[in-house]
């Protein structure tokens, strides 16, 4: 409590006592306390009042200053974007496909002689060369069929030699009664059966000749058949099946019969892929290709489209092209997963941007430019998508700067500055 509320409390009870004073004849040094602080609250209160509508209005002023910048700023604002430069595409063009390698030549062995399994040299995994024996096959019907064809032959030489003896007589005979007819020393009769006699006789000889000719050529077959009872290789390889065992019968019939052995050559290696319509027009023999296996990631195998075929499969629109790969050390075998990247030159230029440049949206497939510092858009056709870039054939040439994910509220002008850290996209594809 101050000295103030002291004395207004004690007051009252010194007025009982004290006689009236003339508050008029006081001097203005002796102003009761109590309205000289009402005057300093009041005063406090209005100088309070003004400071506060001097800071309300000192706030709306730096408010309104600072939206003006702010709109002043955006409106000035040019933003930075990511840009890449469009460059023309490789004039080899990189496609990678699937594939399954397989041996330059296999082939399914058969009897060609009916009998039994005498002897087997070869099993699964027998590596061979060209005349190897394989199986060699009993037939002993086989040698008495020889030794008849033989026999027969003898004896049709013999039919032959008599017969040939019985045309020379005839000959003779018919050159002597010719001369006594025209004498008149035989009768005509006598001279016209001598010269059918001589006809017959060389007819006679003409038939025991084809007979040993036909005997002959039975025997060859027969000496054939003998032959085939040696399987033999027919070229090197290795055998990668065996379907035989000793004692087995063989059936001379690659129809209803079951193929002995199963050969494959992998010193060479043939692949057969399927090019897409897209870049099957630059692809001859000759094009260099590479294989290469999952497993084997460390090393690749260069080989050569060496055949194509000279059309495309309707179905697929896909052309069929074998590649010859070398194979000496045999790493690769047949029958393994690979993919083949085919090096094709490329018929019809393009060119090469980022996947991220490109725009899709009602417009169609658009890019964003920078020229003179503003956006431009402009249309494109993508010829090829590679993943993380493209190919596109109109819409802008090599050296522009495309934006590479442009914003959503990039507008056509609007004026944009391009970051220095921006790099060259690869033409690699």
């Amino acid at each position: 409590m101050t000295e103030a509320d002291d004395l207004a409390i004690v007051r009252p009870s010194v007025q009982q006592h004290e006689p009236a004073v003339d508050r008029m004849s006081e001097t203005p040094t002796q102003i009761h306390p109590r309205r000289w602080v009402g005057g300093l609250l009041g005063f406090a209160a209005l100088a309070f009042f003004v400071g506060a509508l001097g800071f309300g209005g000192w706030r709306s002023y730096s408010q309104q200053r600072e939206v003006a910048a702010t709109a002043e700023e955006q409106r000035d604002f040019i933003p930075k974007v990511r840009v890449t430069t469009v460059q023309a595409s490789d004039p080899i063009m990189l496609v990678a496909l699937p594939a399954t390698t397989s041996a330059f030549a296999s082939a399914n062995i058969f009897a060609r002689a009916t009998g039994y399994i005498d002897k087997r040299n070869v099993d699964i995994g027998s590596r061979v060369k060209v005349g190897d024996l394989l199986a060699e096959i009993a037939a002993p019907e086989l040698d008495h069929q020889i030794a008849q064809a033989e026999a027969t032959i003898q004896q049709l030489q013999s039919s032959l030699g008599q017969a040939q003896a019985n045309a020379e007589l005839a000959r003779v005979t018919n050159q002597r009664d010719s001369k006594l007819v025209k004498e008149g020393w035989v009768t005509l009769q006598q001279g016209d059966v001598d010269r059918l006699t001589l006809q017959a006789q060389q007819a006679t000889v003409g038939v025991s000749q084809s007979s040993i000719a036909a005997e002959q050529a039975q025997l060859k077959v027969l000496n054939q058949q003998k032959a085939y009872l040696r399987v033999v290789a027919p070229f090197d390889g290795v055998i990668t099946q065996r379907n035989v065992d000793v004692g087995d019968l063989m059936q001379a019939d690659a129809t209803s019969g079951t193929f002995m052995f199963t050969i494959m050559q992998s010193n060479v290696i043939r692949i057969q892929v399927h090019v897409p319509q897209d870049a099957a027009f630059g692809l001859t023999p000759g094009v260099d290709a590479v294989v290469r296996v999952p497993e084997m990631p460390d090393r690749s195998f260069p080989g050569k489209v060496t055949r194509i075929a000279d059309a495309l499969e309707p179905g697929t629109r896909t052309l069929l092209a074998e590649i010859d790969v070398p194979n000496p050390d045999e790493a690769l075998t047949p029958g393994i997963y690979c993919t083949v990247e085919l090096h094709i030159p490329r018929k019809t230029p393009s060119l090469v941007v980022p996947a991220e440049a490109i725009i899709f949206d009602r417009d169609g497939l658009r890019v964003a430019t920078i020229e003179n510092g503003a956006v431009r858009f402009k249309k494109v056709s993508v010829t090829r998508d590679s993943g993380r870039q493209v190919e596109i054939s109109d819409g802008v040439k090599p050296g522009d700067q495309v934006i590479l994910n442009p914003p959503v509220n990039l507008a056509e002008g609007s004026k944009v500055s391009a970051r220095s850290d921006t790099a060259a996209p690869s033409t690699s594809s």
